[in-house]
């Protein structure tokens, strides 16, 4: 289930809110511009399931979506857990990638179809780390400081949603203030 946790930016120990509430977590993202809603799921997506066939089976949402939002390019990402060293390698790189406070030229807009991944955004002197599940759109403005979690061991797949094709390249602000608060298996108490 989806979980919003809140924490001032210079306190990263001291929980403001904690919630897994869905209303709550869309009315407090809300009123920071963050948009978070729900989407049915329409198809059971495992490590054999393509990006065509999952994106026929949200069609008509990401069709909507992309009519409504100005979005003209939409692809999948995903990472599923695999033995062997290689994988272990890829999923730490990709792991560690996004896990720097940046910002991204257009709004960040996802869809989760599968799994867990933790987006922790920046706004004023608070951080609200935003755990998302399957099920979940979340949609952040472009300009807004934030970081992401996959886990230390990823199993995510998600639709993601570009105005450009470079929409996804982070400008990273080299502050350290991702190094101080709790990673996704943290937050989740598998840490």
């Amino acid at each position: 289930m989806t979980l919003l946790q809140i924490m001032p930016d210079d306190a990263p120990d001291t929980v403001l809110l904690r919630t897994r509430d869905e209303d709550a977590i869309a009315q407090a993202l809300r009123e920071r511009s963050v948009s978070f809603t729900r989407w049915p799921q329409r198809a059971e997506v495992t490590p054999q399931t393509t990006s065509e066939e999952l994106l026929d089976a949200y069609r008509s949402e990401v069709d909507e979506l992309c009519a409504d939002q100005g979005l003209r390019l939409v692809d999948v990402a995903r990472l599923h857990p695999e033995e062997g060293a290689e994988w272990q390698e890829r999923a730490a790189k990709a792991r560690s990638t996004f896990l720097d406070e940046h910002r991204h030229a257009e709004d960040e807009v996802r869809f989760f179809a599968h799994g867990t991944g933790c987006f922790y955004l920046h706004l004023d002197d608070r951080v609200y780390a935003v755990v998302c599940e399957a099920g979940d759109l979340l949609s952040v403005p472009a300009g807004t400081r934030h970081w992401f979690d996959m886990g230390p061991v990823p199993d995510f797949c998600a639709i993601r949603f570009f105005e450009k094709e470079d929409g996804w390249v982070g400008d990273f602000t080299q502050e350290p203030i991702a190094e101080g608060f709790p990673r996704l298996d943290a937050l989740l108490g598998e840490g």
